[in-house]
């Protein structure tokens, strides 16, 4: 079966359209854009009418892209931004009014749920293993035994909501330890023997550090300490200069200390000396959600209007 998933993050706007066949799960085609859905939701508790555009925009796109390849089915998940915000649940039945994509607002642990079993689609994960996902709005901790999830923890640091509270630009070392310290005061104790990263912030370390050359993140590896050096030579430089390192998308530039700062206190707090970088994730664990969806009942295509907020 051929689905679509779509990732209606904090910072990014993702779409994969992929083959389910008994239970695996066969890439064909990635997209995304970092629209800041969760821009100011830290702050003023709404999804604002730009961030929303934006994202509206980029899913006209989506749309189209799923019909053309034949996806069956299409799920589109909701995260941090989406649960924080007073309009979030409005926004997603809009989305599935004018789209016609099936919708589903995910919890914390929920999300860490769906992004573990995306990340278990194409590698075993050992027992003692955490599961990292650094987000926009929040982080999801996964410990892993037997295969299975034995612990899902979601904390409110992720790279946007530490970039609006704490840090300027270029960010002092003032900002740079309150930021830290907050993340600190928020990551729980449990045991790990090795680690696992997704999503944007751990695969934009492992090809900033490749030198920008364009290679499969996958399966690599980034050591404590090369993130440590990261986060300090990011943080030395304006914007305007880290949306010319190469192997930074430049829309990623504002909030990518942030994140790595998270990946470094994570990494501190458990005594870990690196972490291995997956490029399947929550998008991947949507997929497969996507194709356990009953199939969709024949009616008119869903207007265009969007007007939830």
């Amino acid at each position: 079966m051929r689905v679509a998933a779509v990732d209606l993050g904090t910072n990014t706007t993702r779409l994969l359209v992929a083959d389910v066949v008994d239970g695996r799960l066969e890439p064909v085609v990635r997209r995304e854009a970092i629209t800041r859905l969760g821009e100011s939701v830290d702050r003023r508790r709404v999804l604002l009418p730009t961030s929303i555009a934006r994202v509206r925009n980029v899913l006209v796109d989506y749309r189209r892209e799923a019909e053309r390849l034949g996806a069956e089915r299409v799920l589109a998940v909701g995260t941090s931004a989406v649960r924080d915000a007073e309009n979030g649940e409005a926004f997603l039945g809009e989305v599935e009014w004018s789209y016609g994509f099936a919708t589903r607002l995910l919890d914390g642990p929920a999300e860490a749920e769906l992004m573990l079993r995306g990340v278990a689609s194409a590698r075993p994960i050992s027992d003692g293993t955490v599961v990292v996902d650094i987000g926009g709005g929040s982080t999801e901790l996964v410990t892993v035994a037997n295969g299975r999830a034995v612990e899902t923890l979601s904390i409110a640091a992720g790279s946007v909501r530490l970039t609006e509270r704490f840090l300027s630009e270029p960010p002092t070392q003032e900002e740079l330890e309150a930021c830290a310290a907050r993340v600190r005061e928020l990551l729980p104790d449990l045991e790990a023997e090795g680690a696992i990263g997704v999503a944007g912030t751990v695969v934009s370390a492992a090809t900033i550090l490749a030198d920008g050359v364009e290679t499969d993140a996958d399966g690599s590896r980034l050591s404590r300490d090369s993130v440590a050096a990261l986060v300090e030579r990011l943080a030395a430089l304006r914007i305007a200069e880290r949306e010319r390192v190469p192997g930074l998308e430049a829309a990623r530039a504002p909030v990518i200390v942030a994140g790595l700062v998270v990946l470094r206190e994570i990494l501190d707090r458990y005594g870990l000396a690196g972490i291995e970088v997956s490029e399947r994730d929550l998008l991947d664990g949507a997929a497969l959600a996507a194709a356990e969806l009953p199939a969709p009942e024949d009616g008119p295509v869903p207007p265009s209007a969007f007007t939830c907020c």
